[in-house]
C-alpha cells in the first residue's frame, strides 16, 4: 500500500473545492451592503453565448448602498438589464446610458428570510458535493480490496479515514452556512 496519503489529500482537496464554492455563492448573497460580487451569479445572453456580467461590463461599488454596471458595448445594454432582473436578485436596475446603477435596498424580513432559504440551499448542494466524493473514494477502495490491491484491513482503516474528512468538511460547510446566516439576520 503506497498512496493513501495521496489519495486523502485529493480527497481533501476535491471535498475543499465544494466548501470554495460555497463561501463564493454566499459572498453574492446581498445582506444590505452593497457588494460587486453581489453580480457573480449573472450570466448575460450576449454574442450568442452565456457570458459572466464581468466579460461585459466593470462592475464597481461607488458608494455603500449602490452598485454601478458600465456595459462596454452598446448594444447588450438592455441584455445586461435584463439579465440582473431576471436573476431574481430582488434589485431594479436604473439605466443611464451605458451605466446601470443598482440601488441596494434595506432588507425586509421576509427577503432576510427569503436569503437564509437560498443560502441553505447553496449548504445543502455543498454537503452533497462532499458526500459524492465521499461515495467516489469508497468506490475506489471497495474495488482495490475486490482486485486483491488493499487488504480487508486497510479498506476499513481507509473507510474510516475517508468518513473522518467528510466530517470535518460537513461541519466546515456547516460553520460557513451558520456565520453567513447571522450576517444575513442581524445587518
Amino acid at each position: 500500500m503506497t498512496t493513501d496519503t495521496h489519495d486523502i489529500n485529493e480527497i481533501k482537496r476535491r471535498m475543499a473545492g465544494a466548501l470554495q464554492v460555497l463561501k463564493t455563492e454566499l459572498s453574492g448573497l446581498r445582506t444590505g451592503r452593497a457588494s460587486a460580487h453581489l453580480l457573480d451569479p449573472v450570466h448575460v445572453d450576449a454574442y450568442g453565448a452565456q457570458m459572466p456580467i464581468v466579460q461585459v461590463a466593470t462592475v464597481s461599488v461607488p458608494e455603500p448602498r449602490m452598485i454601478s454596471v458600465s456595459v462596454w458595448d452598446k448594444s447588450l445594454v438592455h441584455a445586461v438589464e435584463k439579465a440582473i432582473t431576471n436573476a431574481n436578485l430582488g434589485l431594479n436596475p436604473q439605466t443611464e446610458g451605458q451605466t446601470i446603477r443598482l440601488r441596494i435596498p434595506e432588507l425586509n424580513e421576509d427577503r432576510r428570510k427569503e436569503l437564509v432559504k437560498v443560502a441553505h440551499k447553496y449548504g445543502e448542494a455543498a454537503r452533497v458535493a462532499v458526500r459524492h466524493v465521499r461515495r467516489d473514494a469508497l468506490d475506489v477502495i471497495k474495488r482495490q480490496e475486490k482486485d486483491h490491491k488493499i487488504s480487508e484491513d486497510d479498506h476499513e482503516r481507509l473507510s474510516a479515514e475517508i468518513q473522518k474528512v467528510t466530517d470535518q468538511m460537513i461541519h466546515d460547510v456547516d460553520q460557513t452556512l451558520s456565520s453567513k446566516e447571522k450576517e444575513i439576520l442581524t445587518v
